[in-house]
């Protein structure tokens, strides 16, 4: 059980069913024909697979067929909407089924539509029978259902006799009553009791849906100790002297004359909520939200430069060396006029250099410092840190950006070019205020994305040579760097996947008369450094990459993006690397190269890239289809995974969680007056989320 996270009693209980089987009402197949003479109705069926396959219908269309059987008759089953790949793998003969739905008839024959189908396991053929609603748990290696079942029910029954034995996980209430009441939800040994065994009156639907009494008041409870942990963080920085920046608006229209172009209407709103935000004397922390492109980097600079001006200095921290380059080049543009000296650290430096950063930073010689995790490495000290920048949020977690706090306890200010979704936002960011650049700079084309299937090289090879022969440039991104046991991952088709050196040296042969150039993460800096120089003057035709162009790139004259296997990333990070092209006043496209038909999923994920550019749209499709942990990567972010929890279908749950934990909170600041929240919120959330404050 370990295996599954389960060491204690507690785990035991927490660990739900992820479906039910209802067995209260279940048909012989024999007795379908009564329909005839009651007329259609809801009827639940059990049996095996004879026969399963695509056959054809009227007009040549094409429908999968299912024959099933028990001892008593045959029925069929049948589906007009499919995916073959995924029918076939899923339906195979002799499975057994459990099969819910209209019935409806063919020719005098028995038929369901498009049912509701479930895969019963060997073990449970025997249990089936048997009337009731049955839980069904993710599999443990070595435990069959029936024995989680007879072990979870021992969990239940001790922990509602025995009251002595200290290793126990008691049914200890510790939700407040008044948010119990105001909310309908049950007691936690009610909730547990109804999730593992649901009594026979409870909807189907409900359990299956987690929108039971049980599920509902489960889900409130992981969301209300996320929101209460967040609540309580946001009361203590309140509490925390920071730093009170002066500024006029006299000082910040001559810091933005100095820009080649104008602010939009979005990116001034973003940087007087900063800009407000740094005059108080508590810490700032604020979240710049904006798709590629939207200028959130200008903003922050903006920022930063109100910081040097009261003597303090700025960092700006980026995921990866490429990307801390490329902020270094822009600021020691856009920042001319105001003769300031800018450093750049990353981990790839000589040591000698390296060292002499540092003293620079220790010494106050650099105003602004650009550089990757190495601003947050031990040897690393500023003489006086008044604001620190984070670039793509999302790549570094809780604990990376505390370290970076730890330097001065400056304002903070973070950016994502990754849209997340508003519930998304609310759980990882709670802690920080929200501002959004929901407008892009003039001129700005929409980027034309098709999907192209993989065989049709002929084409791909065509658009490229269009691109290339009008003067302008191409991105072509692979999803491994090199061809080894351990990343040759392998398709469907058994197809292994493409890497970027080896089809490097492919498109070479190709394309004969073009220069190509590769890049990837393994590249040494100073080589990384050559290769974008000679691509951003035009030297170079097609740059053969990895994702680690995914951000800051910015080569107006590269208009044609391609991307292959395109459905083994996830859809930010697609919308990321669109983000490549399109930069310019030119037309631009962004071909997705994939055998996209193959699974629901793909074609799901594929299709959204084609119909939108707008990034939040993206982001919410992300969610639906991948889910919270691995769109964001909660772990790394400081978040565990939740046991019953979605964001996405939790909305409403989490709106009122959130308004429960942050009443609480102002209420009562230290949770003095609630000390099993207290407990339970440092026991749960404490060293995760560096609630240093709590317990």
């Amino acid at each position: 059980m370990a295996q599954k996270g389960i060491k204690t009693v507690e785990d035991l209980l927490s660990f739900f069913p992820y479906k039910y089987l209802d067995r209260r009402q279940l048909d012989p197949i024999g007795d379908l024909r009564t329909g005839q003479r009651t007329g259609t109705g809801q009827r639940t069926v059990i049996g095996r697979i004879v026969s399963s396959g695509i056959v054809l219908f009227r007009n040549r269309r094409r429908l999968f067929e299912i024959l099933l059987a028990d001892q008593t008759g045959a029925v069929s089953l049948k589906w007009f909407h499919f995916y073959p790949r995924e029918m076939q793998a899923r339906f195979q003969k002799k499975a057994v089924l459990m099969v819910s739905g209209e019935i409806s008839f063919y020719r005098g024959e028995p038929q369901f539509v498009h049912p509701e189908v479930q895969v019963v396991d060997e073990e449970l053929m025997e249990e089936v029978r048997a009337p009731g609603i049955i839980p069904v748990y993710s599999q443990i290696p070595g435990l069959g259902q029936r024995t989680i079942r007879k072990i979870v029910r021992n969990g239940l029954d001790r922990n509602g006799l025995d009251r002595t034995g200290l290793d126990l996980f008691h049914f200890e209430e510790i939700l407040p009553s008044e948010i119990l009441q105001r909310h309908h939800l049950p007691s936690k040994a009610e909730a547990l009791r109804e999730i593992h065994f649901p009594p026979p009156e409870r909807e189907l639907a409900s359990l299956n849906n987690f929108r039971s009494p049980g599920h509902l008041r489960e889900i409130f409870e992981e969301l209300f100790f996320v929101e209460l942990g967040i609540a309580f963080k946001r009361q203590t920085t309140w509490r925390e002297e920071g730093i009170s920046f002066s500024w006029t608006p006299e000082e910040m229209k001559g810091s933005i004359a100095t820009l080649p172009f104008r602010l939009t209407t979005a990116q001034r709103r973003a940087l007087h909520e900063i800009l407000v935000d740094m005059k108080t004397p508590h810490p700032m922390g604020r979240l710049i939200q904006g798709d590629v492109g939207s200028g959130k980097t200008v903003v922050a600079l903006l920022a930063a430069i109100v910081a040097i001006r009261n003597g303090y200095q700025a960092a700006l921290m980026a995921p990866t060396e490429i990307l801390a380059e490329q902020h270094y080049r822009t600021a020691t543009q856009l920042l001319k006029p105001f003769n300031l000296t800018i450093g750049l650290l990353t981990g790839s430096l000589p040591a000698p250099l390296k060292t002499k950063r540092q003293s620079g930073i220790r010494r106050g010689i650099y105003s602004l410092v650009i550089g990757t995790h190495a601003l947050i490495s031990e040897g690393v000290e500023f003489q006086k840190l008044g604001l620190a920048i984070i670039d793509e949020q999302h790549r570094f977690g809780v604990l990376q950006r505390a370290a970076l706090k730890t330097k001065g306890n400056p304002d903070l200010l973070v950016m994502t070019a990754t849209p997340i979704p508003r519930t998304l936002a609310m759980t990882l960011y709670g802690d920080l205020d929200l501002s959004v650049i929901d407008e892009m700079p003039p001129g700005r084309r929409p980027i034309r994305t098709e999907v192209v299937e993989s065989k049709n090289r002929s084409y791909l090879h065509a658009r490229i040579s269009e691109v290339i022969g009008r003067g302008e440039q191409v991105y072509m991104i692979y999803p491994l760097v090199e061809e080894s046991e351990k990343l040759a991952l392998r398709q469907g088709s058994g197809q292994a996947l493409k890497d970027a050196t080896r089809m490097h040296a492919e498109l070479t042969k190709v394309f004969p008369r073009w220069r190509i150039s590769l890049l990837h993460g393994k590249v040494p800096s100073e080589e990384k450094e050559e290769v974008m120089g000679r691509f951003k003057r035009g030297e170079v035709e097609i740059l053969v990459a990895t994702t680690v162009i995914e951000v800051g790139i910015d080569i107006p004259n590269a208009t044609l993006i391609v991307i292959e296997h395109a459905d083994r990333f996830g859809l930010s990070q697609l919308h990321q690397l669109r983000g490549r092209v399109g930069r310019g006043d030119k037309p631009s496209r962004c071909l997705l190269v994939s055998d996209y038909r193959k699974t629901e999923e793909a074609y799901r994920r594929l299709e959204v890239m084609t119909e939108t550019q707008d990034g939040f749209r993206i982001a919410e499709e992300d969610l639906k289809i991948r889910g919270a942990g691995e769109l964001m990567g909660t772990r790394q972010a400081g978040l565990p995974e939740f046991r019953v929890a979605n964001l996405l279908r939790d909305q409403e749950i989490l709106r009122l969680a959130r308004g429960e934990a942050f009443r609480l909170v102002e209420s009562d600041p230290l949770l003095s007056f609630h000390p099993a929240l207290r407990n339970e919120l440092q026991r749960k959330w404490g060293e995760r989320m560096t609630l240093a404050e709590v317990g």
